[in-house]
């Protein structure tokens, strides 16, 4: 079904795979007749094409990318307009689009969620962007729509973003990464390795893009085998994939930790464009002759099963045919694994949802990027035409990922079928992905086409003995299930003639509702603020030395950006720094913010040139027993702050919250064996965090949470490029630990020594 490639490997001419080897290049020869060097055929793929179309720098090996167009949803474009102003925006450089997708259904917070998007459309008149209003289109899908280009490059502030498969790179950043192309500075990376998808066969009847997407992810997620790479799409699979089913899978390829996606294009992605009208931004892509991948994955279509990913994560994939016949064992396996997820917090099973030896399911959704598209809501209204999903405790929503779309059900009788069968269909809308629609009852589980299944992500509140399940399915399973009023199905089960009707674009929905400046700004107009919103707080520089408290210490394999910082209804206060910080860690550690709050006030001391030991008594056989060994250490040269330690965080979303939470509360850093993914690490730095690297096991750290840690000279070792930074465990003595920051580009440093983006860019 899945292959993975130990080492790297060459294609030729598209279609055909040779692994590298000591002879490899001499059987590229012999059959292509190009004599070529590895170095050379890693310059033939897609990817390399693109980015260095890009790159500014003028070194492939230290790129400096500009990308073509920037997009935002509700979520993250206020803090990033508000950081923007901070550093100085006058217009926006480049289009930037701002969609209203992820609270428009989500009243929390009275008038917070419509007082932002008031935020997004004065600012886009203000500074020359486009505003999308709510329910007219989740983010992704309008930028499928309207954004897309052959050979373009998209940065967007969520963590989906991913248009590859109409040949545009695509990157999911935190926010910061999109001020700085607001202030027409560049993305800085190293190069980085592509991995080659080799698609090969055709999917059974039955099988959609999520059963594809759930199997790569369930073969590469956990050995980081594409981890911050890039996946490039090519063999002859590709061509027989319909443009729906490559975005389909396209998207969910952020659930391996990779950096982006590239796929090769033909006449089926230029009919996507000529439908949207647009025919002029298809560009036929393809690797060259001779391709060289770091890695390749061979995925036979043929082979793909229906799939579903239990709880909690979205590699945990079986075949539904596999759980269905081993179900006590796969529930017991789930278990076991929420036991580490949920740290025992609430008593959690799943053995109640067998009934009759079934698995019954007591919701099922179809919705936003990864779900939502046209010929997925198609299938599973054929599959469910004339049953009926009963009147028991199962519910079956639908969330059509755009107007045009829905509309276009509307006009097919697609949603006529769903309805008369029990089906709600909704308006575009991302709520049941991160929490803000949908949330099922307590001890439910719940099967959805969308993009995560991680804990509480479906909305439940761990601190207030909550919990919910969800696990990750196709639209046409789903649909099958439900049909089957609730009873876990997969569409191959059915035996049905797929309707695939033409698809229709109408252009006029986004002409008479979506504000387009088409960058021109109007400076005179006025942004209205609402009372929410308030300014980023004043940040310090790096300190000469550095008091760190440890205030959480998690030992989880990963911890995601949504345990960091939840999402759902404290999304609300996005616009409200300080208002969403009180939230950070609620669900994995709601100790964390009193205590990280508690060693801030030392600092707010040291920033009003007071003494820090006067307001945090515990502090004093600290700075007692550092000064035994370093009498210099004191006033002026000298911070305070608190650091978490997690395993491997930063898995998951790319909002920046994450980070900044930490920050505002007095964070200065973050302990890790290694970080989940580029853009969590991305966003510790462009807030001002050292995101240091321990190479001791999690189980023997040298601290513990509570402990007081002490870096001396880390201005002057960030200053000096260390890479080793010598820091301490404070107790009756000093105990020397190692600690590392890795790579770090010139402008990093200097982030991280101004103490955030925004000092940077006032510097």
């Amino acid at each position: 079904m899945v292959k993975l490639y130990e080492g790297g490997a060459y294609l030729l001419h598209g279609t055909e795979v040779i692994a590298d080897a000591p002879d490899a290049l001499a059987a590229v020869k012999s059959k292509t007749g190009i004599e070529t060097t590895k170095e050379a055929a890693a310059k033939e793929t897609m990817a390399y094409g693109i980015l260095s179309a890009h790159n500014t720098s003028g070194n492939m090996q230290q790129l400096q990318i500009k990308f073509d167009k920037l997009t935002s949803h509700d979520i993250t474009f206020v803090g990033i307009i508000q950081t923007a102003r901070a550093s100085g925006l006058e217009k926006f450089p480049i289009p930037y689009v701002l969609t209203n997708c992820h609270n428009s259904l989500c009243a929390v917070g009275g008038t917070i969620n419509e007082d932002d998007h008031m935020f997004g459309l004065t600012c886009a008149k203000k500074y020359g962007g486009v505003y999308v209003p709510p329910h007219q289109a989740v983010i992704h899908q309008f930028a499928r729509e309207m954004l897309a280009g052959g050979g373009k490059m998209i940065l967007g502030s969520d963590s989906h973003t991913r248009y590859g498969a109409l040949g545009t790179m695509a990157m999911g950043e935190g926010g910061p990464e999109l001020v700085k192309q607001l202030l027409n500075k560049t993305y800085d990376i190293k190069m980085p390795g592509v991995v080659g998808i080799y698609l090969d066969g055709e999917p059974v009847k039955g099988v959609g893009p999520q059963d594809v997407a759930l199997a790569i992810i369930g073969a590469t997620f956990g050995n980081g085998y594409v981890n911050n790479k890039v996946m490039e799409f090519v063999g002859p699979g590709v061509g027989k994939l319909s443009a729906d089913f490559r975005i389909g899978i396209d998207v969910m390829t952020t659930e391996t930790t990779c950096l982006s996606s590239i796929w090769r294009t033909d006449d089926k992605i230029k009919e996507f464009y000529d439908i949207h009208g647009r025919s002029d931004d298809f560009k036929e892509l393809n690797p060259g002759a001779v391709a060289y991948y770091d890695g390749l994955v061979y995925v036979n279509l043929s082979e793909i099963k229906p799939m579903i990913a239990m709880p909690f994560h979205p590699s945990n994939v079986y075949t539904i045919e596999d759980v269905n016949a081993n179900l006590a064992d796969v529930l017991h396996d789930v278990e076991q694994r929420a036991l580490v997820s949920l740290d025992g917090a609430v008593n959690y099973s799943l053995q109640d949802k067998i009934v009759n030896g079934k698995l019954y399911v007591d919701q099922g959704i179809i919705a936003g990027c990864a779900g939502g598209g046209f010929e997925n809501i198609c299938a599973a209204a054929d599959i469910i035409r004339g049953k009926y999903i009963g009147s028991d405790e199962f519910t079956f929503s639908v969330y059509p990922a755009s107007t045009p779309i829905y509309m276009e059900l509307v006009k097919n009788g697609a949603v006529a079928d769903l309805m008369e069968a029990g089906t709600i269909v909704k308006t575009a809308f991302c709520g049941p992905c991160f929490g803000a629609g949908d949330t099922p009852a307590n001890n439910a589980f719940s099967i959805r086409h969308s993009t995560r299944n991680f804990p509480n992500r479906e909305g439940s509140k761990l601190q207030s003995g909550q919990i919910a399940s969800v696990a990750l399915m196709d639209a046409r399973s789903i649909a099958a299930t439900a049909a089957n009023k609730g009873f876990l199905t997969p569409a191959t089960d059915f035996d049905i003639e797929y309707k695939n009707p033409t698809y229709h674009f109408d252009s006029r929905i986004y002409a008479n509702r979506v504000f387009d400046s088409h960058g021109v700004a109007d400076p005179s107009v006025e942004i209205k603020f609402g009372p929410n919103i308030k300014d980023w707080p004043a940040m310090s520089a790096l300190p000469e030395n550095l008091i760190l408290k440890v205030v959480s210490e998690i030992h989880d394999p990963v911890t995601t950006t949504d345990e960091l910082i939840p999402s759902g209804e404290t999304s609300s206060y996005r616009s409200n720094p300080l208002g969403l910080a009180e939230f950070a860690l609620s669900r994995k550690d709601p100790a964390y913010v009193g205590r990280a709050k508690e060693v801030q006030k030392a600092q707010k001391a040291i920033e009003a040139g007071t003494c820090p030991l006067d307001v945090l008594d515990e502090l004093k056989p600290v700075m007692a027993a550092i000064q035994k060994s370093y009498p210099e250490v004191g006033k002026g040269n000298i911070g305070v702050g608190s650091t978490i330690f997690a395993v491997k965080p930063g898995d998951g979303s790319a909002r920046e919250q994450a980070a900044s939470c930490q920050k505002v509360l007095g964070g200065w850093a973050n302990i890790a064996n290694e970080y989940a993914t580029k853009r969590y690490r991305s966003n510790l730095i462009n807030w001002g965090m050292l995101p240091f690297i321990t190479e001791e096991e999690h189980t023997k750290l040298s601290f513990r949470n509570g402990d007081y840690l002490f870096v001396p000279d880390i201005r002057k070792a960030v200053e000096d490029k260390v890479s080793t930074i010598k820091a301490y465990v404070v107790g009756d003595d000093l105990k020397e630990i190692d600690l590392k920051l890795g790579d770090l580009t010139d402008a990093e440093r200097e982030i991280i020594l101004k103490g955030c983006l925004i000092n940077y860019y006032r510097g």
